[in-house]
C-alpha cells in the first residue's frame, strides 16, 4: 500500500522535506514491524520533488494519485504548493495530509466533503500568538513584514482579524518582499521609519536569514526584536546567518521540541530521526516540528486505513474523520479529525522558542 510525500527536495536551503521524510518513514517502519495495515499489508513511501514550485506540486499529485494502493499524499512547508493542489485534491478525491505549511485555507475552503487534514501550525493561529507575545513583552508599535502572494495574505488577514476583535500592538505598517529579493534592508528600514518597536516576520530561513543580515549591517541602536513565523525554522538558520544570529534578539513560534523531552516514545523517534539523518547529535535534526508532526500523521492514516478496512481513498477520508483517541508524539489527541474539523492541533500547543549559542532551538523558557 503506497503514501505519497510532494515536498521541495530540490531546495537547497529547506530541512523541512527531509525532516518529514523521516518523520513519515519512522512511523512507516513501526507500523510494518507491527503487521502493518488490513491485516499485513506493508506501507510504502513514494516521493516526488515539488521544488517549491506550485505548478510541479499539482502535476506530482496527479501523478501519485494516478499510482494503484496510492491511498494518501503528504505535502510540506511551502502553503503555495499546497493551496494549489487543493482543488485537484478534491477532484481526484485523495485525501492530501499537511504536516507542516501553515496557510489557512489549505484547510478552509469550501470543499466538502474536505479531503485536506492538517497536524500543523496554521496562520489564524500564528499571528495572533505572535501579536500576543508582543504585547505581553510591552511592544505597543509593530511593524510586519511578509511575503507577497498566497501566504503573505493568509497572515495579513488574520493580523487584521485579530486586532478588529481584540485589543493589541499598533501596527505601523506591513511591508510585503518578493521571493526572489536578495536584501530586505530597504523593508525593514521602511518599517524602521515607521516607529515599528518590533518586527513580526513571516517568512521561510533565507527570508530570514536575509533580514538577520540587514540588521546586522546596522548599528544596534537600530536593531529591533524580531518575532518570527515558524517559517525561519525550515532549514538551518545558523548556519545561514552564521553566529551574528545569536546577538539578535529573535525568536519563533513552534508546536514541538524534543528537547528536555523525557517520554520513552520521543526519545525513540528521536534516536530514529539521528539515524535516518545521519547525524551523531540531537542538534543535528533540525526542523523537529517535521518530524514529529508527519510521524504522528503516518500513524493517525495508518489507524483510518484499518477502520476502513479498505484501500478505498474516499472510506479512508471518512475514517480520518472517526478517529478515537491516540496517545501522540506531539501530544494527545481525543479525537484527532471531526467532520468539521480537520485540524488535528489547536493555539494550545504553540511556544515561542529560541536559537542557543550551540545551534539548537530551545523553548524560551528553557
Amino acid at each position: 500500500m503506497l503514501l505519497g510525500l510532494d515536498a521541495e527536495f530540490g531546495n537547497k536551503t529547506s530541512t523541512a522535506d527531509d525532516a518529514i521524510q523521516a518523520g513519515i518513514e519512522i512511523a512507516i517502519e513501526e507500523v510494518n514491524r507491527s503487521g502493518g495495515v488490513l491485516g499485513g499489508r506493508p506501507l510504502q513511501l513514494v516521493i516526488r520533488d515539488n521544488r517549491g514550485i506550485p505548478a510541479r506540486g499539482v502535476d506530482n499529485l496527479r501523478e501519485l494519485a494516478s499510482l494503484k494502493d496510492m491511498t494518501a499524499v503528504f505535502g510540506s512547508k511551502f502553503s503555495a504548493v499546497l493551496l494549489a493542489q487543493v482543488a485537484l485534491a478534491h477532484e481526484l478525491r485523495v485525501p492530501l495530509l499537511d504536516p507542516w505549511a501553515a496557510a489557512d485555507g489549505i484547510v478552509n475552503h469550501g470543499y466538502k466533503p474536505s479531503y485536506t487534514f492538517r497536524l500543523s501550525l496554521r496562520d489564524g493561529w500564528a499571528m495572533p500568538f505572535l501579536l500576543k507575545e508582543a504585547q505581553r513583552r510591552g511592544f505597543k508599535k509593530i511593524g510586519v513584514l511578509l511575503p507577497n502572494g498566497d501566504w503573505g495574505r493568509s497572515n495579513r488577514r488574520a493580523v487584521e482579524e485579530y486586532l478588529a476583535a481584540n485589543p493589541g500592538p499598533f501596527v505601523v505598517k506591513f511591508v510585503g518582499f518578493e521571493w526572489s529579493d536578495t536584501s530586505l534592508a530597504d523593508e525593514y528600514l521602511d518599517l524602521l521609519r515607521a516607529g515599528a518597536e518590533a518586527v513580526l516576520v513571516v517568512g521561510n530561513e533565507p527570508e530570514v536569514a536575509l533580514l538577520v543580515t540587514a540588521m546586522k549591517a546596522l548599528p544596534r541602536t537600530q536593531w529591533r526584536p524580531l518575532l518570527s513565523h515558524w517559517g525561519a525554522a525550515a532549514g538551518n538558520l545558523p548556519a545561514l546567518t552564521g553566529p551574528g544570529i545569536f546577538d539578535v534578539d529573535l525568536s519563533i513560534v513552534q508546536t514541538f521540541s524534543f528537547i528536555r523531552n523525557p517520554t520513552p516514545r520521543s526519545k525513540r523517534v528521536l534516536e530514529a530521526a539521528m539515524a535516518l539523518l545521519k547525524v551523531s547529535e540531537p542538534r543535528g535534526v533540525v526542523s523537529p516540528p517535521g518530524v514529529a508532526h508527519a510521524y504522528d500523521l503516518t500513524h493517525l492514516l495508518a489507524r483510518a486505513i484499518d477502520k476502513a478496512g479498505t484501500t478505498d481513498r474516499e472510506k479512508v477520508r471518512d475514517a480520518l474523520e472517526k478517529l478515537g483517541p491516540y496517545e501522540g508524539l506531539v501530544k494527545h489527541y481525543h479525537q484527532p479529525f471531526s467532520r468539521d474539523r480537520h485540524e488535528a492541533l489547536g493555539p494550545e500547543q504553540l511556544f515561542m522558542a529560541r536559537w542557543r549559542s550551540d545551534g539548537v532551538l530551545v523553548p524560551s523558557s528553557q
